[in-house]
């Protein structure tokens, strides 16, 4: 199975930005990490990291027909862009939305996720071991 991991804007500063939201691991950490945990469950995953909205529009698009699944922490995205949206629904592959805080306990903008309307399943405030659950999903669901 082929999943597709999208990080979206900021998150390539994790480890500098808001450690004491985000924690103090980097943003490669994180890629090292997915990538340990999918090998152990026989899954295949990319990483991808962009801070343009269109450049993760266009992730899932071409994600059609090659990923079997979706990982996505759109980052602040997540709050604002029907693009995404919009694309997830196009592509038809299963997705599973990731944040590493708890962002229903934070501020009132961050309660509405658009990935959330159509993700399978929301994880978040587990920080990376968020992203290795939602592997678990796809590999036993």
């Amino acid at each position: 199975m082929k999943i597709l991991v999208i990080n979206g804007v900021n998150l390539n500063m994790l480890g500098v930005r808001e450690p004491e939201v985000y924690g103090s691991a980097s943003y490669c950490s994180l890629k090292q990490y997915i990538k340990s945990e999918a090998k152990k469950l026989s899954l295949t995953v990319k990483c991808v990291q962009s801070n343009y909205e269109g450049k993760i529009v266009t992730a899932i698009q071409k994600a059609r027909g090659r990923y079997q699944g979706i990982i996505i922490n759109a980052g602040a995205y997540t709050h604002t862009s029907i693009a995404i949206l919009d694309a997830l629904k196009a592509v038809n592959i299963p997705a599973i939305e990731v944040h590493i805080s708890d962002i229903s306990a934070r501020e009132e903008f961050r309660q509405f996720s658009y990935i959330g309307l159509v993700a399978k399943k929301t994880i978040a405030g587990k920080g990376f071991a968020g992203y290795k659950e939602a592997l678990e999903y796809f590999k036993y669901n």
